[in-house]
């Protein structure tokens, strides 16, 4: 166990309290609230006929993102992304449509594209691996919806991707961390994986101290443990809503 207690009495592998509200926004085509802890995402996706300019006449289909933080989402205001997107925003926006690209057949999907909007209303560490996991179900129910008018075959989605953080602090290896571990660990890294425990990506950084492979191959089978359990929530989930 780690020395400090962790947020919500939990073990060093122990993912935090997640839970997700289907349906949360009327008007998307698929949205769902997600709560990770004390990170809260609003992840809406949108589908639009046709396709980006450089994809016309390739007959796929596409999926992106767009991810904000909102001003009081921390503790301190922030000032809103209006002129210019920020470089860590563009990099988590490319991170969110490459994961869940994964989680469809694009060739199936046609030459329509669906737009996946992840706002954070409250964060409290790993906003991007937050978004990820419900964006991807945000996702499942836009896809059902366009299955029901006959537009694709429901296996145009593939399967479930997921994402969670894994941290080395004062030597311990810790699962999902929150703010105050993000801000503090040795070594911080996100897993990005699909339900086959296929990895889509992977992103590592000592952040205080070098790490071995030992320790490397640690993280790993602590991401795929906590990934597992993701993901069984997504399939219930899936199962309930369609």
């Amino acid at each position: 166990m780690s020395s400090t207690p962790r947020s919500f009495g939990r073990g060093n592998a122990d993912i935090r309290p997640l839970s997700f509200e289907v349906g949360f926004t009327r008007y998307a085509e698929g949205s769902v609230l997600i709560r990770a802890g004390n990170t809260h995402v609003l992840c809406t996706a949108t589908i639009e006929e046709g396709v980006p300019s450089w994809l016309k006449g390739k007959g796929q289909g596409w999926i992106t993102s767009e991810y904000a933080m909102l001003p009081r989402s921390t503790h301190t205001r922030s000032r809103r992304d209006r002129e210019k997107v920020s470089g860590r925003t563009q990099e988590i926006q490319r991170l969110i449509g490459r994961a869940l690209r994964n989680s469809v057949d694009l060739k199936a999907l046609g030459e329509r594209q669906i737009i996946l909007d992840c706002d954070v209303l409250q964060a409290d560490g790993g906003t991007r691996t937050t978004s990820i996991t419900g964006a991807c179900l945000a996702l499942r129910i836009a896809i059902g919806r366009l299955a029901k008018e006959g537009k694709v075959p429901l296996s145009a989605f593939t399967g479930t991707v997921a994402a969670i953080s894994i941290g080395i602090k004062d030597g311990n290896i810790l699962a999902d961390l929150d703010y105050e571990e993000d801000s503090s660990c040795d070594v911080d890294m996100n897993f990005v994986m699909t339900e086959k425990e296929a990895f889509v990506e992977i992103q590592g950084t000592a952040e205080h101290a070098a790490f071995t492979r030992e320790q490397m191959s640690g993280m790993t089978d602590a991401a795929v443990v906590a990934m597992k359990k993701i993901h069984a929530i997504q399939a219930d989930l899936i199962a309930k809503h369609g």
